[in-house]
């Protein structure tokens, strides 16, 4: 019995105390979440995606070689309105049936303590446009907490549907949780 203990003591310390180099840590779609706030002349309406996965390939000690890609499936798009999530998913918008995917891939990383800049490639619609990400991160020894809170213009993807009606930039909040 108190084998055991100390075994699984052990596995628990090589588990958590991997070196900071080299880590890959898949989000905790639980912990997870990516929402988005779209306005118009008349009000605003929230929604997101319920289904996605996102990567981290962390090195603590030469944040230069570390990178994220994320990844949405559009068809997982939801809204506060069932009718504007339907009229989101058609080619007025995501157009999900010719375009299943939106994908963040990570070209720079900059960080400065508690905070990050990614830099990265969004491709969606067919179109891929450089982005800048602000982020907010908590580390701890069992877990990392990714929060982003930022603005991206839909008609650089060719968005355009109701221009001068429904605003240009979507409000964007992605939090990505995940366990080391």
């Amino acid at each position: 019995m108190m084998f055991r203990r100390v075994f699984f003591s052990l596995s628990l310390i090589a588990v958590f105390a991997v070196p900071s180099f080299g880590q890959s840590l898949k989000a905790d779609k639980e912990k997870s979440k990516i929402d988005f706030v779209g306005k118009k002349t008349d009000g605003k309406h929230a929604g997101g995606f319920k289904d996605f996965k996102s990567e981290l390939n962390i090195d603590l000690e030469s944040h230069d070689k570390s990178s994220i890609t994320v990844e949405i499936t559009t068809e997982s798009l939801w809204a506060d309105d069932e009718k504007l999530a339907s009229h989101l998913k058609n080619p007025d918008f995501f157009d999900v049936k010719k375009y299943p995917k939106i994908k963040f891939e990570s070209t720079k990383i900059e960080v400065n303590e508690n905070k990050a800049t990614l830099t990265g490639k969004m491709t969606m619609l067919d179109k891929t446009v450089e982005v800048k990400i602000l982020t907010t991160n908590e580390l701890s020894d069992t877990s990392l907490k990714v929060v982003a809170e930022f603005k991206i213009d839909r008609t650089k993807w060719g968005m355009n549907y109701g221009k001068g009606k429904v605003d240009d930039e979507v409000e964007l909040k992605v939090v990505l949780f995940f366990s080391r």
